[in-house]
């Protein structure tokens, strides 16, 4: 029996080694080894949201002890100057370039992976994303901030976006039955990207810290050999069932098969809508104030709690010796570990809660308890009150993962779900300006602070946690003006059948599971899920470890 061209006997259609036709499954194979090679894409990219591990040593790549400041350098000169060390804002930027491109990345070339199979766009991805932190580390032994930007920020971007996307879809054709829980595990592997990553950064710099060098460019050239490796596991680990392939014994319910009398909007009409636009306000200034603070987690750590983090309460960050300055740094990367925790917890628990009591209240949820959080912040650190400030932060991250993880349910919620992917993919443009916003307000800010005088310490980011509880208080009226659409942006029946009825078409060939999919977690599978799943309990473990020594 043939499915598309594709032939359940085993045999290939044809095509090269990376495209489409070549990847699709034949019988006997199990369909759980499919979340662990996505697992195994995400959580390298997910470093990204790691990366503040090396701003500080990175300041210091030439005076290796102290930075080596140079009063008149601005950003244009900081790209090229060979004599003086880069500041924290200039090296931000690539962190903004991240999700600048991550989000463009994603929205341009969605339909091409589509076209091309997840195979292709992770190879690409590992390429992308590997090698710009190759890129990176050049740039950093040649001290030029422009190669880093160039590297790590625009072609690991690119790297990222496709592999962000890259697993999906592949998933929830492969667990239509459990579409929530399929994406639900890609996602988490971004979340939790950080917390292999950062201590793993760490551990690496210190390992290859001399004299003469902090050990960063060392780092990023394992760090980006090792996530090669996984990374292209993972894409030659990806399937795709055959066309009309269904899980053994599951027939689609009855009511999701038709949706007929249900409304929705055309893509072509969804951006012509003020509700779409007040959306990606809400999921803008949500993930601004989140990912400015992830950017920046473990330099605020640092200097906000300084010599406290390894019980000396009375001695600053200036105060601090190198060896003195290792320890809190690990201590530090525990916290953006710890910060990725939340976020994978956050965009199970939020999602989930968003189905009891709606998508709008979720987002209340959001920005009310934001605002609180971050207005209290300089309180808890002026009281050197480590234990709220961190649950502060954990919360908030927390809503920042969930923000991602409910933010599809509510465009369905408003425009239907027969156009949702395409919707989606074109909404998180606004994921790549909070990448501009949210770290410039970071970072930029706290440079303004110290070119005033203000010494690291919980003053330093005061004003900063100020404007981003404006940020969310805007966001709070953004959500408060969706309203339901109006029935003249909706389809007619009679359009919505119609588009059915060219899918219905597509699909009209056999259907099963022609012995593909089954076998469960067997042995196979369970080895696939080891491979990444020891990584991810190791970054637990660190984490947890680093936050006892937290709090201990």
């Amino acid at each position: 029996m043939t499915a598309a061209g594709t032939r359940t006997d085993g045999a290939l259609a044809g095509g090269g080694l990376l495209d489409r036709e070549r990847i699709v499954a034949r019988p006997g194979f199990n369909r759980w080894l499919v979340p662990p090679a996505a697992l195994a894409i995400h959580l390298c990219i997910g470093m990204a949201y790691g990366f503040s591990v090396f701003w500080l040593p990175l300041s210091k790549s030439l005076g290796i002890t102290a930075s080596t400041a140079c009063p008149d350098l601005t950003l244009a000169s900081a790209l090229f100057t060979t004599t003086c060390d880069w500041r924290v804002a200039d090296l931000g930027w690539i962190y903004t370039l991240f999700f600048v491109l991550l989000g463009s990345s994603a929205a341009i070339w969605g339909g091409w992976l589509e076209r091309a199979g997840p195979r292709k766009a992770g190879v690409v991805s590992a390429c992308c994303w590997c090698g710009g932190i190759i890129l990176a580390a050049i740039g950093v032994i040649t001290h030029q901030l422009w190669m880093m930007w160039l590297g790590a920020g625009v072609i690991g971007g690119i790297g990222l976006g496709l592999g962000y996307i890259s697993p999906v879809s592949t998933l929830i054709k492969w667990f239509p039955d459990r579409r929530g829980m399929a994406t639900g595990m890609a996602i988490m592997g971004f979340g939790g990207g950080a917390m292999i990553g950062a201590p793993l950064a760490n551990l690496l710099m210190n390992a290859f810290k001399t004299d003469s060098s902090v050990g960063v460019w060392q780092t990023f050239i394992v760090m980006a050999v090792i996530y090669f490796v996984f990374m292209m596991g993972g894409a030659f680990g990806y399937r795709i069932p055959p066309a009309g392939w269904r899980p053994e014994g599951w027939t689609p319910p009855a009511a999701k098969s038709t949706m007929i009398t249900t409304k929705h909007v055309h893509l072509s009409n969804a951006h012509r809508t003020k509700q779409f636009w007040l959306i990606w306000a809400v999921l803008c200034l949500n993930v601004s104030a989140g990912i400015g603070v992830i950017g920046m987690a473990s330099p605020m750590l640092q200097e906000i709690f300084a010599g406290s983090l390894i019980g000396l309460p009375d001695v600053g960050f200036a105060q601090l010796d190198a060896g003195q300055k290792a320890s809190i740094a690990t201590i530090a990367a525990g916290f953006a570990g710890l910060l990725s925790l939340f976020n994978i917890g956050g965009r199970f628990f939020w999602a989930s809660l968003s189905d009891k009591i709606g998508r709008k209240n979720t987002y209340y949820c959001f920005f009310v308890l934001g605002i609180v959080l971050y207005a209290l912040a300089p309180t808890f650190a002026g009281m050197g009150n480590k234990a709220l400030f961190v649950l502060s932060f954990g919360i908030i991250l927390s809503m920042y993962g969930g923000g991602f993880a409910t933010i599809p349910a509510y465009l369905a919620d408003i425009f239907g779900t027969q156009f949702v992917g395409a919707i989606h993919g074109r909404l998180l443009t606004a994921w790549a300006t909070a990448g501009i916003v949210g770290p410039v307000v970071v970072n930029y800010i706290r440079e303004a602070q110290i070119a005033a005088g203000v010494a690291p310490g919980p003053t330093l980011y005061t004003g900063t946690m100020y404007i981003l509880a404006g940020m969310l208080a805007l966001g709070l009226i953004a959500n408060a003006l969706i309203r339901p659409l109006s029935d003249k942006w909706f389809m007619s029946d009679d359009e919505v059948a119609a588009l059915q009825a060219k899918s219905a078409a597509v699909n009209a060939g056999p259907t099963g599971s022609f012995g593909i999919g089954t076998g469960g977690l067997d042995a196979k599978a369970m080895l696939a899920w080891a491979v990444v799943g020891i990584p991810l309990l190791w970054g637990v473990w660190v984490t947890l470890r680093a936050t006892f020594a937290l709090f201990g």
